[in-house]
């Protein structure tokens, strides 16, 4: 098997961004009819928990997810309904989606396909979209495309990459794992006709990694022959690959995590690495003198006032105090670290970009938002009437639901630096989480 450090004759690499499909079609059948890609996960589903990896692992162009066929117009519907909305429960999914279909759109655009009556029609049927859809857009005809099982959330950045690697080199590939019993081969009573060499075995997984044209050529085959297959190697081996070094399926090193969730078994042994998750909690704080003269900014939008915060930047106290929670919450720093005000270029700048800037470099560290409490200190104006617009900039900049974050206003009861007017601080907590 190629490990991951293992050199590779790679070829001269393309420069289109591959393609990702994720079979979700199923019925479920060994969970007792529970759809196990729509449950609930890591903040999100299984499904989405799948879909985030590889779009946070690599750059694709589209991805395409299967979702159970219906015999109606209606049914059909809701059942996309369903599958879109356990994509989109993940706020890491929808950051990196382009869910308005813009070609030019440099985000992965998300197309959602019905499936057939077995995994190889949904493949085929997804692959049909892929062809047409770049086709439409005038994109590469034939990048790589990622196979891969919405069941299948726990895949590696490690194994996706050298999925990657391979394929390119190859033409195909796939992760396996050695087996660890002894293998026989039967027959149809139920004795030993072969003994197999476990050294030349090997279990796959997902994801299985292809040319899209040669394997849309493949699928279309097999489906004419009326031809059924227990993966797309066998497809792929079958109808596309020429037995010499390239076109041929290379086996990378899988992972015993890389399951499929299959029964209902596996989910309290996820809830159970649900438990090991690392907690941080942040505290922020910020104080600006108000002047006349200057924009008064709380969350990204300007508060109609006669006053504003003074301050080397734009003076936006609450996106201040934000930024500090989420940087102590991650231990990368505080915002005078970052953005040092004696540096003349962040005179003025617009406190949004500044959280945006921090912000990357904690979901680099596999950071997310669980949630956000916030407090602003202000005697005037009344902040109430602006509450859901500030909610919405804060959530908007961090790329998450609003719910997860709010804003609540105290006044100094006409005492003090901040009931006189002088002043306005902000106070914020926040909690982020991490496997």
């Amino acid at each position: 098997m190629t490990s991951k450090s293992e050199s590779l004759a790679v070829a001269e690499k393309p420069a289109e961004k591959p393609v990702l499909i994720l079979v979700a079609a199923g019925a479920s059948s060994r969970m007792g009819g529970i759809k196990k890609e729509y449950l609930p996960m890591q903040g999100g589903t299984v499904l989405s928990s799948a879909a985030r990896i590889f779009l946070q692992t690599l750059p694709f162009s589209l991805c395409i997810i299967t979702y159970p066929a219906a015999e109606t117009e209606e049914a059909r519907m809701k059942a996309e309904k369903k599958c879109r909305e356990a994509v989109f429960a993940d706020s890491a999914v929808r950051d990196a989606a382009n869910i308005c279909s813009d070609a030019a759109c440099n985000k992965t655009l998300i197309l959602f396909v019905p499936g057939g009556k077995t995994r190889q029609e949904s493949v085929l049927h997804a692959l049909e979209a892929a062809a047409k859809n770049l086709s439409a857009h005038g994109k590469g005809a034939n990048p790589l495309v990622f196979i891969h099982d919405g069941a299948r959330p726990f895949v590696s950045a490690d194994i996706i990459r050298d999925c990657k690697n391979a394929a390119e080199a190859y033409g195909a590939a796939v992760p396996a794992l050695q087996p660890v019993d002894t293998q026989k081969a039967i027959d149809e009573r139920g004795f030993i006709t072969r003994h197999l060499v476990r050294a030349n075995l090997a279990a796959v997984q997902t994801p299985q990694v292809f040319r899209l044209k040669p394997l849309l050529t493949a699928h279309r085959a097999a489906a004419a022959e009326h031809r059924e297959c227990t993966d797309d190697t066998e497809i792929w081996d079958r109808y596309a690959a020429d037995g010499k070094t390239y076109m041929v399926t290379k086996i990378v090193a899988g992972s015993s995590e890389n399951k499929k969730i299959t029964y209902p078994s596996d989910i309290p042994q996820e809830a159970a690495k649900e438990q090991s998750m690392n907690i941080h909690t942040g505290l922020g704080y910020d104080k600006h003198v108000l002047v006349e003269g200057r924009k008064l900014m709380l969350g990204g939008v300007e508060i109609p006032f006669e006053k504003g915060e003074a301050g080397h930047s734009d003076g936006d106290v609450l996106l201040h105090a934000i930024t500090d929670a989420l940087l102590g919450a991650a231990a990368l720093g505080d915002i005078g670290s970052y953005f040092p005000p004696s540096d003349a270029k962040w005179k003025d700048a617009d406190s949004k970009m500044l959280l945006q800037t921090v912000w990357k470099d904690i979901k680099a560290a596999g950071w997310t938002l669980g949630n956000m409490d916030c407090v602003i200190a202000l005697e005037e104006p009344k902040f109430l009437p602006h509450r859901d617009a500030v909610r919405s900039s804060i959530a908007q900049v961090l790329g998450v639901d609003a719910g997860q974050v709010f804003v609540k206003a105290k006044t100094g009861e006409k005492t003090g630096d901040v009931g006189t007017g002088k002043v306005v601080e902000a106070f914020v907590t926040c909690l982020l989480t991490r496997n």
